[in-house]
């Protein structure tokens, strides 16, 4: 027994190690690669860059309007975690506490929205918003927050859900009697325990919404260059029949430096939720 034991360690770092290198890669990769030319890229994208060219980084930043482009992806990637994270846990609670067929039809009506690929309804959600309605031509960045918030909350609602069920009805019933109403009840005793939730779904929410390509370009490829999200301003480098590597390259960098910059900062409380979720 104690001989099998370090080779089963052994066997289980091995295969983490491994997990590491091949997470670790293209990170690497997109470093090595960010700073050459097309020639230096194809001839040997394992070397190391031999010198930065800051003249080609300045003009990345420029084609791809790179400050404008992350304010406005900024802006969604944030009223998209809050909104989603607080109308859900709203919804999920009075779900929750309020059984009735009709809550409990609109739960699964929710639930059941999950599994329509969102492929078939962009053809009438751009006819419905854009032709119909003329939101997407009037506001189109508040248009997009709204459809985050549509697609984003059912599977939240559905998380939340699981959730609030393990929370014990006498903590909000002794609340209660203290003299909370049911609003202060809920942001007072049960949005503080639901913490580890909301940072789970912060976090699948965050990176959906950073990531996301094809929602924007539907809703954003009239609205101007100053409107462009990240994931759509770097496509200005990437043509039908040919790429400039030399742009593209530096331009992926940019769009992944904050996310990381924001998980580094992050990850104390990250883990800290995940380390409650698991307690709970």
């Amino acid at each position: 027994m104690t001989k099998r034991m370090p080779l089963s360690r052994g066997f289980i770092y091995l295969i983490l190690i491994v997990c590491l290198v091949m997470f670790v890669f293209p990170f690497v990769l997109l470093f090595l690669n960010a700073f050459k030319t097309n020639a230096q890229i194809i001839d040997s994208p394992l070397s190391l860059p031999t010198a930065v060219h800051w003249d080609t980084l300045r003009s990345v930043i420029t084609e791809m309007h790179y400050f404008s482009s992350l304010r406005n992806t900024f802006f969604l990637t944030v009223s998209g975690v809050v909104l989603i994270s607080l109308f859900s846990s709203m919804t999920a609670h009075y779900i929750v506490r309020n059984k009735t067929k009709f809550n409990n039809t609109f739960f699964f009506t929710m639930v059941a929205a999950m599994i329509i690929p969102f492929q078939a309804i962009m053809i009438p959600m751009v006819s419905i918003y854009g032709q119909y309605l003329g939101w997407i031509q009037s506001n189109p960045l508040t248009t997009l927050v709204f459809l985050y918030l549509g697609f984003g909350s059912s599977l939240a609602v559905f998380i939340y859900h699981g959730f609030v069920k393990s929370i014990p009805t006498e903590l909000e019933e002794a609340a209660r009697i203290d003299g909370c109403n049911s609003r202060q009840t809920f942001f007072k005793i049960v949005l503080p325990i639901l913490t580890p939730t909301t940072v789970t779904i912060g976090i699948l929410n965050m990176l959906w919404i950073w990531n996301d390509f094809l929602l924007p370009i539907l809703v954003l490829q009239n609205a101007g260059t100053d409107s462009l999200t990240l994931p759509l301003s770097i496509s200005v480098f990437n043509g039908t029949y040919s790429s400039d590597y030399e742009k593209f390259l530096p331009a992926v960098l940019l769009v992944t430096l904050p996310i990381l910059v924001i998980y580094l900062f992050a990850q104390r409380f990250i883990l800290q939720g995940v380390t409650q979720g698991a307690v709970k």
